[in-house]
C-alpha cells in the first residue's frame, strides 16, 4: 500500500506544471491567510516582548488600591518617606506620570508621549537605563532626556531642542536606552519641575526594588500600616495585566480576520482542487481499476493540497521576515503609549504553517473523497 501511494503521489506532483494557474490560487490564498496571521499575531509578540524586557523580577509598583494603572495613581509625599522608611526596600523612587502631545515623525499627526518626573533613585531603581547622547537634566532646571524610542518617533526631541508644555518649555539635553523596555518610548523630567508644569503636590506612583522574597511580607506590611494606601503589585504582574489585554485584543483580532480569509481560500482550494481532480478522472480511474486502492488516490490529493498550502505558508512567512520582523511601531491609546518592533518568533512561523497545513487538508479532503467514490465504470466513460 505504501509503494501505491508514493507512485500515486509521484505520480500526481508530475502534472502539476498542466494546472499552474489553479495551483497559484491555493498558495496564494493560503499565503495569503498565513501573512496576514503571522503579521499580526508579530505585532502583539513585539508589543509583549517590550513590556517582558521592562518588567524585573525583584522590582515593583506601589499605586493607589483600586487603580488601574500610573496613570490614574496617587502616592502622597508623606506615604513616600513611610515607604522609604521600610527595611525590605531597598530602593524607593516617587514619579510622576503625564502626557504631552508631540507630532510624529512619519505623518505629522498629533499623539501622546509619555511624560515622567523623577529623582536620582529612578536612575538606581533602573541600571540598565543610560545615556546614549547628551546628558542628564540638571534638577531643578527645564530640562529633559528622551528614549531613544521616542526620540525616533516623535518631531521635536532631538537634543537641543525644546518642548513646549503648557506654560513651560524644555529643553532635551539628552537621549536614553532602557535595554528595549518600555522607558525607551518616555521623556524624563526633574519631578519637581514636572510636579510644578502639571500643577501637582502628590505624586503617581513609587517604584521600589526589593528581594523577590519579601514581595508578600512587604505587602502585609503596606496592608497593615494605616498611613499608606496604596498596595504593592510586582513588575511582572502590572506588566503581564497590561500586556494581556492589549495583545489578546490583537490576537483576537488576527484570529477572527484570519479566520474569515481561511474561509475564502478554503472554498477556492475546494474549487481548484475539484477542479484538478474532474480533469484527471480517467486517470484516476485508470489507476483504480489496475489495482490501486483509494487510500492511495486520497492520499495524493490531500498531499498535493497540504504541499500548495505549505508552499504558500513558506512564501508568506519570507514575506514576513523580510518586511515586518523589527518595523518599529507604537500602541496608539492616550496616556499609555509604548513603542515596539515586530517580532517573528518560531512559536509564530510553527502556527503559520500548521494554519496552512489544515487548510490544505480541509481543502483537499473532499475532492479527495469524491475521487475516491467515483464509481470506476463510470469515470472510465468520462462521466
Amino acid at each position: 500500500m505504501l509503494k501505491q501511494t508514493i507512485g500515486v503521489m509521484v505520480l500526481n506532483f508530475s502534472n502539476l506544471r498542466s494546472r499552474k494557474a489553479g495551483s497559484a490560487i491555493v498558495v496564494v490564498g493560503i499565503g495569503g491567510v498565513v501573512a496576514v496571521l503571522l503579521g499580526l499575531l508579530a505585532m502583539s509578540s513585539g508589543f509583549k516582548a517590550v513590556l517582558v524586557d521592562t518588567a524585573k523580577p525583584d522590582r515593583a509598583i506601589i499605586v493607589r488600591n483600586g487603580s488601574n494603572g500610573e496613570m490614574d495613581g496617587w502616592i502622597s509625599r508623606q506615604e513616600l518617606e513611610v515607604l522609604k522608611s521600610f527595611e525590605s526596600l531597598d530602593v524607593v523612587s516617587g514619579e510622576t506620570y503625564a502626557t504631552v502631545t508631540v507630532l510624529k515623525r512619519d505623518s505629522g499627526t498629533a499623539a501622546d508621549a509619555i511624560v515622567r518626573g523623577v529623582t536620582k533613585d529612578a536612575f538606581e531603581l533602573r541600571p540598565e537605563v543610560e545615556i546614549v547622547a547628551g546628558r542628564k537634566f540638571q534638577p531643578g532646571k527645564y530640562e529633559a532626556i528622551v528614549g531613544v524610542q521616542a526620540a525616533r518617533q516623535y518631531k521635536g526631541l532631538n537634543v537641543g531642542e525644546t518642548i513646549d508644555v503648557r506654560h513651560a518649555r524644555w529643553t532635551v539635553v539628552g537621549h536614553f536606552r532602557g535595554a528595549g523596555s518600555s522607558v525607551e518610548s518616555e521623556i524624563w523630567v526633574d519631578l519637581p519641575v514636572a510636579q510644578d508644569v502639571f500643577r501637582r503636590t502628590d505624586l503617581s506612583v513609587a517604584r521600589v526594588r526589593l528581594h523577590p522574597d519579601a514581595m508578600a511580607s512587604t505587602n502585609q506590611t503596606i496592608a497593615n500600616d494605616p498611613r499608606v494606601t496604596g498596595v504593592l503589585i510586582p513588575e511582572t504582574l502590572f506588566y503581564a495585566s497590561q500586556a494581556a489585554a492589549r495583545a489578546g485584543l490583537i490576537e483576537t483580532f488576527a484570529y477572527v480576520i484570519a479566520g474569515i480569509m481561511a474561509l475564502g481560500s478554503v472554498i477556492a482550494a475546494l474549487n481548484t482542487m475539484y477542479t484538478a481532480v474532474s480533469r484527471r478522472t480517467l486517470e484516476i480511474a485508470t489507476l483504480r481499476a489496475l489495482g490501486f486502492n483509494n487510500f492511495a488516490v486520497v492520499t495524493s490529493v490531500v498531499a498535493e493540497a497540504t504541499v500548495l498550502a505549505t508552499c504558500g505558508a513558506l512564501i508568506a512567512t519570507l514575506f514576513v521576515y523580510l518586511v515586518f520582523d523589527g518595523v518599529g511601531a507604537s500602541t496608539v491609546s492616550s496616556g499609555s503609549q509604548v513603542a515596539f518592533a515586530f517580532r517573528l518568533t518560531p512559536d509564530l512561523i510553527i502556527t503559520g504553517l500548521g494554519w496552512a497545513l489544515a487548510l490544505g487538508c480541509v481543502g483537499g479532503l473532499l475532492p479527495a473523497y469524491r475521487a475516491a467514490r467515483l464509481p470506476i465504470t463510470q469515470a472510465l466513460r468520462g462521466e
